[in-house]
């Protein structure tokens, strides 16, 4: 009689958690289908950072909307690293519980990347459309269909739809989902908006620092990024930093005809390509010495690396190439090391432009990718000598004088800046169990944990200046061209994405 109280109680606590996860499943479909809508209404606001009206409305959109659901919102103005850009107040959110319960700052940011309409696949990128994958292409579908029954695998195409609008939306449907269930949330809730990610977020040291009182917490939580390229719940615990470099190489003072002075005018191009074909060698490794120094893969980091379900064939095959650089043993080991990348060349002219000329200058734009162990000062340096040491004339943030170009031979002008550091969390670290188990709950099964991710966010401000523990929650389709044309966001993942918020909601810290 004993044992059979005791399953009948069993069977009642599980039922019981049964019940309350199909209602709040429920509750969570009923809220989306309400906010279609919403959500195509917030991604036609145009979120270019260099087009003022239209950041406006989207700070507009965004206090209105979290005003709805409680949160006290204040703009604030910091000071700007780059001038030159607009300056955009960020908006500090405040929604208090208890002074028993921990506090969470959310990260999200609403501007995006710029659009070229005419690469897109639709007539404007900031009118959002449905698709259907039919033979292998997306066909615009009637809109109002995702009203009734929408299919997971369906796609909004539009600006921002992943990178970063969809997201915050998701966040919008968990707290509208939990006003409906009449349950509060299990921590007291801070936002920090940002309208200017995509231009480097300048404002936000500047920021942290001043109002750290506002925005002190006990864990900071991004909400950015795709999941990992199974698909699977994910969760990324660092961050690699960023910093850049653009090298000019200086010819003749216009382009020369190549005819009367080819072997004679020196080629800006031909010595730009020497000096950055002498950085790596053949197999992608930075040859420069002292630039990978301080890496260490141990191997309780190899195992969390290896943990990461990576398909190594099915990553080439999506790139379209037979071997990876090899800076690391596979993909999780190589974004574990700083970078070196080439992002884009110019000198002279190409295509149906191409001319017979000695081109003027040549120019190379180069990031560098740092790592938690990285000082990005030390390795724009160590690149900076290494330029010297190859025979080039180094000038820093202005054009040689009349007397240099007479003089020198092989001018560099070299220009850089660190945009932000690295930053990573440990993986058993308290915020970390707490994610862990809130994404275990909401989709019965453990999330797939980075250690770190490849891209960069500004968030090491946060880390340092507030000393609170990061953590980033993915959730949108890794084939979502962000940055790119016909950027996407799969239903399926909108959905997942608002019900793991719901239940990081739910979890208490």
């Amino acid at each position: 009689m004993k044992k059979l109280i005791i399953l009948f109680f069993i069977l009642s606590v599980n039922n019981g958690f049964t019940q309350s996860r199909k209602k709040i499943l429920e509750t969570t479909k009923e809220i989306i289908q309400g906010n279609w809508n919403r959500f195509f209404e917030m991604l036609s606001i145009p979120n270019d950072g260099y087009d003022s009206p239209n950041i406006e409305k989207n700070i507009q959109w965004c206090e209105k909307t979290f005003s709805n659901l409680g949160f006290k919102l204040e703009r604030v103005k910091a000071k700007s690293t780059s001038p030159s850009m607009p300056n955009h107040p960020l908006l500090i959110g405040n929604k208090f519980l208890s002074e028993n319960l921990k506090t969470v700052l959310i990260y999200f940011h609403m501007d995006g990347q710029p659009v070229d309409p005419s690469k897109w696949n639709q007539k404007d990128p900031f009118v959002p459309i449905l698709t259907e994958n039919i033979n292998g292409e997306w066909k615009e579908i009637d809109r109002n269909k995702i009203l009734y029954k929408p299919n997971p695998d369906w796609r909004i195409f539009g600006r921002s739809t992943s990178d970063d609008k969809g997201p915050p939306m998701m966040l919008v449907n968990a707290l509208e989902v939990l006003n409906k269930l009449n349950i509060q949330p299990k921590f007291n809730i801070k936002l920090i908006i940002d309208f200017q990610e995509e231009m480097g977020s300048p404002t936000i040291v500047d920021a942290v620092s001043k109002f750290k009182e506002k925005l002190k917490s006990d864990y900071l939580l991004i909400i950015d990024g795709p999941r990992h390229p199974s698909n699977k719940p994910t969760l990324t615990f660092g961050a690699r930093g960023i910093s850049r470099i653009t090298l000019t190489s200086y010819g003749p003072i216009k382009p020369q005809h190549s005819g009367h002075f080819g072997n004679y005018a020196p080629n800006p191009a031909m010595n730009l390509s020497k000096i950055l074909s002498s950085m790596k060698d053949y197999s992608g490794r930075v040859i420069i010495p002292g630039f990978y120094d301080g890496i260490f893969i141990s191997d309780k980091i190899k195992t969390i690396l290896d943990a990461v379900p990576d398909d190594e064939n099915e990553i080439k095959k999506d790139l379209l190439i037979s071997t990876p650089d090899l800076v690391g043993n596979n993909y999780q080991e190589a974004i574990q090391y700083p970078s070196l990348n080439i992002r884009g060349l110019k000198s002279g002219w190409v295509g149906k432009e191409v001319r017979t000329i000695v081109p003027s200058t040549a120019i190379a734009e180069i990031d560098v990718r740092l790592v938690k162990e990285s000082n990005p000062n030390r390795l724009l340096k160590l690149i900076k000598d290494h330029i010297i040491n190859e025979g080039a004339y180094v000038i820093e943030n202005r054009e040689p004088t009349i007397e240099e170009r007479l003089s020198q031979n092989n001018i560099i002008r070299f220009d850089s800046k660190v945009s932000y550091l690295a930053y990573r969390t440990e993986i058993d670290s308290p915020i970390g169990k707490w994610a862990s188990s809130a994404l275990k709950k909401a989709f019965q099964e453990d999330p797939v944990k980075k250690r770190t991710s490849g891209g960069s966010i500004p968030i090491s401000p946060f880390v340092t200046t507030l000393n609170v523990p990061a953590l980033t929650y993915p959730s949108v389709n890794k084939d979502n061209n962000q940055h790119s044309p016909n950027e996407n966001i799969r239903v399926g993942n909108f959905i997942d994405g608002t019900i793991g918020m719901v239940y990081l909601l739910l979890e208490n810290p």
